[in-house]
């Protein structure tokens, strides 16, 4: 079956569900029904890898009911909202969403998200939870937004650190970045790494800060400035467009400078797009989740799981890890929230409270996700952060370092 026929299939039967619900009598009910509502992108700038993330995520939604859902006699609906991700299209849809599902939980896709519902959750008291790395315009206390991995400039600040420390030396290193103003969350991604090698230029020499197009045709001549500079690394964490764009204009300038990438723009997504993972041989993805390589691992078990008791039609890569990750720590605070207040009468603003109460351990997500720890002090964990780094070797992603400590990243 098709990923579209099975997600039109779930749909159907999620709306069935909620129906036959209505209909029967309370005391004929086996069993509490929560509502999970997706922000999706099937048709904007990240129409290439939705599917992908979004068959991994309700995968582990699938998993759950029929594990840990069954025995607490709990199950999770959910329905997917097309946002094109866009913050207007968000706010436009959220009155509606809420009217219809009434979630316990939301589970978002991206900037456009939080910049759209950070105001809004709060006052229908309704957590959302991202995959993504968190945003610095975001980080604020009392949050509804959660993150299970810090900012990318906590992200990129950890590569950089690992990548001048296998370099050796004690001359800063020096970085080149790559953003756009096409969205908040770009533009944040370049900012806080900005402050920290302000703050820090004894570790980074940021030889030069490009703002792009969102899908830039050539940038042959802002990568010759790259290169006669020196840039020993370039850090691009926005989208795949960049970074084609980019990857051709080294190659154009004959540089070979390695491109960092986050976890939605990484390795096979923008090797897919440049015509094969081998065109980005040396260059990383670092993220602070598990690294969809060959190597086995429990993160790579758990997937094969999926895949074979599940029906998990995605293949083994970045997205794919994300969705999983994503999927895996939503389960687990609701799961705590469950075992904290019981099954029935479950809301939204008690699962926010369940994942302050307690960890949520590596072994709860398989190995995708380090032990995660919240504090209502920010919208991610501040302390234990750390970073996996992949790369492209002889053609196939592999393993180049894991729990790589990230640097005391300051609030910008």
């Amino acid at each position: 079956m098709t990923y579209k026929a099975r997600h039109g299939l779930r749909s159907l039967l999620a709306a069935g569900a909620l129906a036959v619900t209505a209909a029967m009598p309370l005391k004929a009910q086996a069993e509490t029904t929560y509502n999970l509502a997706l922000l999706s992108d099937f048709s904007g700038p990240y129409a290439d890898i939705m599917p992908i993330l979004a068959a991994s995520r309700e995968a582990i939604f699938d998993w759950w009911n029929e594990t840990s859902g069954q025995g607490h006699g709990v199950t999770l609906n959910y329905k997917n909202y097309e946002t094109r991700y866009d913050a207007a299209q968000v706010a436009s849809l959220w009155p509606g969403i809420k009217s219809e599902l009434d979630p316990i939980a939301v589970v978002g896709l991206g900037g456009p998200d939080v910049a759209a519902l950070s105001e809004r959750l709060p006052e229908d008291k309704i957590p959302m939870f991202m995959a993504t790395a968190a945003y610095g315009y975001a980080w604020q206390p009392d949050a509804w937004i959660f993150n299970p991995r810090p900012t990318y400039s906590h992200e990129s600040a950890g590569f950089l650190s690992w990548m001048r420390e296998q370099r050796g030396g004690d001359e800063p290193l020096k970085v080149a970045i790559l953003a756009s103003e096409a969205s908040p969350a770009y533009v944040d991604m370049a900012k806080g790494l900005e402050l920290y090698a302000e703050e820090h230029p004894d570790e980074l020499d940021l030889v030069e800060v490009i703002y792009t197009e969102v899908q830039p045709t050539d940038l042959t001549a802002q990568m010759r400035r790259v290169a006669r500079a020196g840039a020993e690394a370039l850090v691009i964490q926005t989208n795949t467009s960049i970074v084609v764009a980019a990857k051709r204009g080294l190659q154009a300038n004959g540089a070979d400078i390695p491109i960092m990438m986050s976890s939605h723009n990484g390795l096979p997504a923008s090797g897919g797009a440049l015509g094969g993972l081998e065109q980005l041989e040396g260059d990383y993805e670092a993220y602070g989740m598990a690294v969809a390589a060959d190597q086995e691992t429990p993160a790579r078990q758990f997937y094969e799981t999926l895949v074979t008791n599940y029906g998990l039609e995605a293949p083994w890569n970045v997205v794919t890890a994300m969705g999983i990750s994503q999927g895996l720590y939503t389960v687990a605070v609701i799961e705590h929230a469950i075992k904290e207040y019981g099954a029935d009468g479950l809301t939204g603003e008690k699962v926010r409270e369940a994942l302050f109460a307690e960890p949520i351990t590596t072994e709860e997500t398989h190995g995708f996700l380090p032990t995660l720890t919240f504090t209502p002090e920010a919208p991610f964990p501040l302390e234990g952060l750390k970073v996996n780094v992949g790369t492209v070797r002889d053609g196939k992603i592999a393993i180049e370092a894991t729990g790589v400590d990230v640097p005391d990243v300051q609030k910008w």
